[in-house]
């Protein structure tokens, strides 16, 4: 029987790994990710938030996200987005003034990510955050998400982190 080849996890990034790429302190994880992506290790998820989040981002950033582009599926906003976006800031996962974070958990659960990537370890990859984002996604019928940081899901064996 021939070898079975594993699908690539989906995986959402959000708008802060690609900034992380030109940013000292998250920069070789942000690479290596993105290096991934490439190698077909991940697929690529993206939406019109990280789009437009990115439009008033640094040249470089926006360059970055035009050559991954190619590479990404983009995910829709739809009403099921918006009530699991509105049902973490009603269970006080998260407040209205950060409501485009919860978007981006929405995002990534209701386009059928295994994962979610970010930097933001105030609203997202935060450890008190991520077991209500879980249980407000299986209330509402959805798998449990991933929520992790890009150093956390790369392979660092070969890398010099």
């Amino acid at each position: 029987m021939p070898p079975t080849t594993a699908q690539p996890i989906r995986v959402y990034a959000d708008t802060s790994v690609y900034g992380g790429v030109f940013d000292e302190e998250f920069a070789v994880p942000s690479r290596v990710f993105f290096d991934r992506v490439r190698e077909g290790r991940f697929r690529l998820v993206m939406s019109a938030v990280v789009l437009n989040e990115i439009r008033s981002a640094p040249k470089q950033v926006r360059d970055l996200l035009d050559k991954m582009l190619g590479l990404a599926e983009i995910v829709n906003v739809t009403d099921e987005t918006l009530v699991l976006q509105q049902a973490y800031l009603d269970n006080g996962i998260l407040t209205p003034k950060s409501a485009d974070d919860a978007l981006h958990v929405a995002l990534a659960t209701t386009g059928g990510c295994g994962m979610i990537v970010s930097w933001n370890f105030r609203h997202i990859v935060h450890y008190q955050k991520v077991p209500l984002y879980n249980a407000v996604n299986v209330l509402h019928r959805y798998a449990a998400l991933e929520i992790r940081s890009p150093s956390e899901v790369i392979e660092n064996e070969d890398e010099n982190l």
